[in-house]
């Protein structure tokens, strides 16, 4: 995150606070909102959803920051945050009912949105295994008072107080048995802060006699994905394991690989565009910028301050969209912001099987793309990056010349088109 507004601050609080040579002396520095308004809103500060968010003095120490009271923060090398994991599941389609109006499932812009969709179509009754269910806490509200354990990069265990700091649920959901307490996420990321998690989990383990169950959910591009959390230590903030992990769908979601090939059949190409060439492994994240772009124009630093980027990972992602014609970028009072091309607009208002289709099309109108698409089509399996590399070297791509940077777009390849035969597995 260098270059930000937030990067400058925090190596001004770091200095004149001798904050390294503090948590060297006592494992620990504690620092208030008023001390980091000195330099920057504290509020804009110490909000890091995941660790490549953190500033860069964050990252090269190992270093997180925890709040404790409503005003006041610990900052440590805490082991913060909980890599996603990953598991191959089918989607289950579930219905909306006919009679909702007021949502439209079809265009889910916001957290709150996906939560009350996957409430009303019976999604979250259907992961929780609770028909009885019924939306009880949300919002803001105080953290009351606890402790716990928590791992430093040393391995150590480090008690942290809390007292009254500021939680914020997104849903809370009691059943018969238990309050399932939801995180929710309309972008997609590697990782998440535990605390968001946990610290509500804390708060509302010590006022009920009923199970409390910590689920994460990431909505995207149509598909639903719960992550239900288990705590195994309920006094140990790393102790948290993954139970069970399920995806959903309210849209016909089934492609088969004949509706693809009609669309390789049917895909002009075209010449290719004075843009970067894509070093944009995961296609999921090309789609989700761009949805993320649908809700309103950003400017560079915003889209690596809130979103699980590192300045790099922002310019290729947004070269990526530029280089498919659904991202278009713009400088204004000397900030670069980046917003939906037409064409990107009129795709996402697409239902979410054209909405695929439409986006294969677009990956396999570049020549590279294509004829690669075409030797899996002959051989039944992905070429050697040695031969991609071969097709791309005949496909007239923009700047690229070197052999190394050639092996690197070809990752870009393999993923995308990963991406499009993953389209007829789901």
């Amino acid at each position: 995150m260098s270059d930000t507004k937030n990067e400058a601050a925090w190596k001004q609080l770091f200095e004149k606070h001798k904050i390294l040579e503090n948590i060297e002396k006592h494992g620990a520095f504690e620092i208030t909102s008023r001390q980091i308004n000195e330099f920057r809103e504290a509020r804009l500060m110490t909000k890091f959803d995941h660790r490549k968010n953190l500033p860069e003095i964050f990252k090269k120490h190992k270093l997180s920051i925890l709040p404790i009271t409503r005003g006041n923060y610990l900052i440590s090398q805490f082991e913060a945050y909980k890599d996603l994991e990953e598991t191959e599941s089918a989607i289950s389609k579930m219905p909306f009912p006919t009679h909702i109006e007021s949502i439209d499932f079809e265009n889910i812009t916001s957290e709150s949105a996906a939560l009350n969709c996957a409430y009303v179509s019976g999604i979250l009754a259907d992961f929780i295994g609770d028909e009885k269910i019924l939306p009880t806490v949300s919002g803001r509200m105080s953290s009351e008072t606890f402790s716990f354990l928590i791992k430093t990069h040393s391995g150590a265990d480090v008690r942290v107080n809390v007292s009254n700091s500021q939680i914020e649920i997104d849903g809370g959901y009691e059943g018969l048995e238990t309050l399932t307490l939801v995180e929710a996420k309309n972008s997609l990321s590697d990782d998440f802060l535990i605390r968001q998690l946990y610290y509500p989990y804390k708060l509302w383990s010590n006022k009920l006699e009923k199970k409390v169950k910590p689920v994460f959910l990431t909505y995207s591009n149509g598909i639903f994905t719960f992550y239900e959390y288990f705590f195994q230590d309920p006094d140990s903030y790393n102790s948290l394991v993954l139970i069970k992990q399920k995806k959903y769908s309210i849209e016909e979601t089934k492609i088969t690989f004949e509706d693809i090939l009609e669309v390789l059949e049917k895909t002009k190409i075209v010449r290719e565009p004075e843009i970067p060439f894509p070093q944009a492994n995961s296609f999921k994240r090309v789609i989700n910028l761009c949805e993320l772009l649908n809700e309103s124009e950003l400017t560079r630093d915003e889209i690596t301050a809130n979103y699980d980027f590192d300045p790099r990972q922002t310019n290729y992602y947004t070269d990526a969209g530029r280089y498919l014609g659904l991202i278009q970028k713009r400088r204004e009072d000397g900030q670069v912001l980046f917003s939906l091309t037409h064409e990107g607009q009129k795709l996402f208002r697409l239902k979410y099987k054209p909405r695929q289709l439409k986006l294969a099309e677009l990956i396999l109108a570049h020549r590279a793309f294509n004829d690669t698409f075409k030797l899996f089509v002959k051989y039944g399996e992905l070429p050697s990056k040695q031969e991609i590399v071969k097709v791309m070297k005949g496909s007239d791509l923009y700047n690229v010349r070197s052999e190394d940077t050639f092996y690197r777009r070809a990752s870009s390849i393999i993923g995308w088109i990963n991406w499009i035969l993953e389209l007829t597995r789901l």
